[in-house]
This record gives structure tokens, sequence and C-alpha cells, in this order.
């Protein structure tokens, strides 16, 4: 065994009953709680994702949208939630259009034109729960965690300093320059208007009276009280086009999810309106070919999963939009067929050419949860870019998404805009069974780069048998542009050798080197269940501020 090839930082975390990850530790604390006091997998996801919602603000929130896996062991099902927004009744390309825009713009009142669903999936879970996982702790006491460290404060992490930072930056048009927003400027910025430090203490009272009265009343506070009207009002104060009757009307959709084999193994994720059978595609392209031949962290290897993310993703940019508007031919799609017909276009000496540009934004975190019982989640959850929209309606404590910012204004884009509509969405959480019980549950942040980060967590634990933690650390690639880039690049940590990247420049890749465990990458998560002895491994991303934990 080759030992340097298998090194890591941190550990792999290993525990005989229970396993959580997260890409921050007071989340992962807050979902551990839960697990020790004899919670399910569903009610440790809830407390640690409305707890990650308070303390990594830039990155997800109640404002936003969020999907689950959830596998039940005493029915022995894996079920989907959907629960991401619609677009409002009033979202039509005629009134961007008549506002001179020929984009929806990214920031402000009109970029927050859908529904947050994150509230509804953490209730509609929590009712499974109750109905059908034998859940006992009440919906209450899973929010006070993120009711705590909204009020008290939390230490802000580096991560939150630099991307406040980035949008205190006033050189970069509608993208930048948050403060402009009364609310942002109020609850993110110290009186100095400059960013909070990294380990200064940053509180959000609004948020933590919000949190206490979901607490109370529940969902239906959030889509038919008190804070559905003032969401509409000041939206609509401030020329957006979200109303009371968007936000009543929403709902969170039970889905069956997507599946395919590998290497003998069942790999599951969600259906559109999200890019989870691109993840599945890549892997499907990888299936035809004999990846574990090929030397894992060679300009071949690197090469093969750019070149299979190429495919993949033409055939999602093709179709990927809200089902319900527009058909998708999954089987198709997904076919071993399909599969072998994208892996005779691959060529070892030269590179494929994309044209279109990716977006390269998707600011999000993921989680994975399996308990002691063995149940077991996974769930992403996001607000798109770093703080969303940036609008917060007054006194809520809310950081609207602006997921629907990524609808075309072109009426034959397959993503177009039109009312009630969900977007094209790239959150897509995974898992992995073998046999009939799951194996791996992983996800990551990362928008484009979540089903390329997916195929490098799955190549590396399923093919070369790394351990949980060194397949997390390993150098990663991105595929994708970066803000004001008019082309794609392969982005490389620095920690790729020098031959690879030379390798892959000549093959006709435009290689950019970045920095060694950049967040760039994403936060990734991975749990890995053990068919025989059901010890948990379980390790989390140190491009992240996470922390995987187990009993």
């Amino acid at each position: 065994m080759n030992k340097q090839r298998y090194w890591s930082y941190r550990p792999t975390v290993m525990a005989p009953n229970a396993m959580i990850t997260t890409p921050h530790y007071l989340a992962s604390q807050a979902g551990m709680k839960v697990l020790q006091e004899g919670g399910n997998a569903v009610e440790a996801a809830i407390a640690a994702a409305s707890t990650i919602g308070v303390v990594y603000p830039h990155m997800n929130g109640i404002g936003g949208d969020n999907f689950w896996l959830i596998y039940n062991s005493n029915s022995k099902e894996l079920k989907g939630l959907n629960s991401s927004g619609r677009s409002g009744g009033y979202a039509t390309i005629d009134f961007y259009k008549k506002q001179g825009l020929e984009k929806i713009p990214a920031r402000g009142p009109l970029g927050a034109n859908t529904v947050p669903g994150a509230v509804a999936g953490w209730e509609k879970a929590h009712d499974y729960s109750v109905d059908s996982m034998k859940g006992s702790i009440s919906w209450e006491d899973l929010l006070q965690s993120a009711i705590h460290y909204a009020k008290e404060g939390f230490p802000v992490t580096p991560s939150q300093e630099y991307w406040t930072n980035v949008n205190l930056d006033e050189t970069d048009d509608q993208l930048r320059h948050l403060q402009r927003f009364s609310e942002f400027k109020k609850i993110f910025t110290k009186t100095s208007g400059f960013s909070y430090h990294s380990g200064e203490i940053i509180k959000q009272k609004d948020l933590a009276i919000t949190l206490e009265g979901l607490s109370k009343e529940g969902s239906r506070l959030f889509y038919q009280g008190a804070i559905a009207k003032a969401i509409a009002e000041d939206l609509q104060n401030n020329g957006g086009i979200l109303t009371y009757d968007d936000l009543v009307s929403h709902r969170s959709d039970w889905v069956k999810p997507l599946s395919i084999e590998y290497r003998g193994y069942d790999v599951y994720n969600l259906p559109p309106n999200t890019q989870g059978f691109a993840s599945l595609s890549i892997l499907n392209i990888l299936n035809q070919l004999d990846v574990p031949e090929i030397e894992e962290g060679s300009a071949d290897y690197y090469h093969l999963l750019i070149e299979a993310t190429k495919l993949a993703f033409e055939d999602r940019d093709h179709y990927l939009t809200d089902p319900d508007f527009s058909p998708i031919p999954l089987d198709k799609l997904l076919s071993s067929k399909r599969g072998l017909e994208l892996a005779n276009k691959i060529s070892f000496s030269k590179s494929l050419t994309l044209q279109k540009q990716m977006d390269p934004k998707g600011d999000t975190v993921w989680l994975g949860v399996v308990d002691q019982y063995g149940n077991a989640v996974s769930l992403i959850q996001s607000i798109y870019h770093e703080y969303g929209s940036g609008f917060i309606p007054k006194n809520t404590g809310i950081v609207l998404q602006n997921r629907g910012s990524f609808f075309s204004l072109n009426e034959n884009h397959v993503n177009c805009l039109l009312p009630k509509k969900r977007t094209y969405h790239t959150l897509n959480p995974a898992m992995i069974f073998k046999g009939e019980l799951p194996f791996l549950v992983y996800g990551t942040m990362g928008g484009e780069g979540q089903p390329q980060t997916q195929a490098a967590l799955v190549t590396r634990i399923l093919d070369y048998h790394f351990p949980i933690q060194a397949a997390i650390e390993a150098p990663r690639w991105l595929y994708g542009r970066t803000w004001g880039a008019e082309s794609n690049s392969v982005k490389l940590e620095g920690r790729v050798p020098k031959g690879v990247c030379e390798s892959l420049e000549k093959r006709g890749h435009q290689v950019e080197i970045v920095e060694d465990y950049t967040d760039v990458m994403g936060h990734a998560g991975v749990i890995k269940i053990d068919p025989d002895s059901q010890i948990k491994f379980g390790g989390a991303d140190p491009r992240g501020d996470g922390a995987a934990l187990g009993f």
C-alpha cells in the first residue's frame, strides 16, 4: 500500500452507533446532541440544518431551499423530498423585460423571485419522522440550538469574514456592495461598516425572534402568518414580485429518487428540477470504462473525469428544468446505452470543447446523518450566491435566496422563467446502497462542482479504496469558470503534480492552478456504513469549518 496516497491531515472518525457530518462544527454538535438523546437521523438533521442556517449565514438559511434523501430503516424505503420553491405568480419574462433587463438581477428584491422552501422541508420531514420513523423529539426542541446561537451569538468563521468582505467590495457593480441593503448592513457589518472579524461574536436578534415564532407556530407562521406578510410587504415596497399568495401556495413534494448501478452498488440521487441526473450520468459514463486500471491522480484520471463531466453537462443543459413544464427523458439519459455512447466520445489525447459558460456560483451546505437505528439522511440546503439576494425583509433576519435569478429571460430556453415554476437547481444530495442498505451517505456544496466532487468521492472510495477522510482531502479539480471569465477552465489545487498539469494542457485543457484546500472546490462530507460490523466511518472537509462526530 502507498501510505502517502491514503494520508490525510485529519483522521477518519469512527463510531459504533451514529454519525453526523456537517460543514460547521456547531451544527454537527447540535445534531450529535439529538442523536445522543435518542433522536433519529431526521431529527438530528433538522437540528443541524436549522443551526447551520444561523452560524453559516453566507451559505444557507431559512430564506433558501433544501432537498432530502431519507432512508427509513423501519419500512426499508428511500424517499426523496424536494423542498425548493416556485417562482411567483407575477414572475414573467415580460415583467423583467419592461424593466429594461436582459437577465434577472442576482441581487436585491428582483432576484428574490422564488418562495423559500427550507422551513417547509424541515417540517415535512419532521412530520414523516413522527408518523413513520418513531420520532420522539418535538419540533420546538429541535430549533432550540438555532435560536440560542441567533440570540446569544456565535464566533464568526474565517469563511464568513472573507465572503462578507468580498460582498462589501464596491468595485463590482450589482454583484457586490451588499451594504446598500439596510438590513444586511445592520446585521452583518459593524458600526464601522466593516465585516466582523473571525472569532468575533455576531448576534442575529431578529432571526432569533423569527425562529422562536417558528418553534411555537410551525411553518404556517412562515407561509401563512405574520412572517409571510412581512416578507411579501417588504419585497413589494421595494419593487419585488413575490406576494403573500405565493407563500401560501408553497408545497414541498415527496419524489422518487433516481438510481443507476455503479460497480455493483446502487447510486441514488434526486430527480429534476435538481441536477442529480448529471451526477449519475458522470458515473454512468465511467461505469462503461475500466477506471480502476487508470492510476488515481494521474493526468489520465483527471482528464477522464473532466471529459465525462462535460458530456454529462451537455445532456443536463439541454433538458434540465422543472419537469412539470418540460418533459425530460430520464430513462434514456441514464441508460447503459447512453452511457456507452458518451464514453465512446472520450479521447485520452484531446479534450472536448464545451461551449456553454458554466455558472461560477453555488454557495451551499450539505450534511449527512446515520443514526443508531439504521436510518440515514443526506440533506442539502442553500441560498444560492453567498448571502443570496442580499435582501432581508425588515425585522425578520431572513436572508432571501436568489435561486430564481438562474431562470433565463429567453422564452426559447428550457429553463425560461414562467410563473409558479421551479428553476434548474444545482443542489443534489446522494447515497449509495450495497444490497438493500445504505453504504455511503455523501454530498458537497459548490454549484457546478457538486457532480464533479461527487464523482471524485465515489471513484476514490469505490474504485481506489481510499479511507473516507483521505478521499475528501485528496486534491480536487473544478471544471467551469470564475466571475468575469469568458471561458471555462480546469481549476486544479496546487498539490496536483506539475507533470499532470502540463499533460492536461497538452491535451487542450485550459489549466488554472488555485490554492490548496480552497473552498472553491466545495465543502464535501461522507459517512460510510460497514455492511458487516455497522461501524460508521465519517469525514468532513478541511476546506470548510465542519466536523464529523460519532458515538
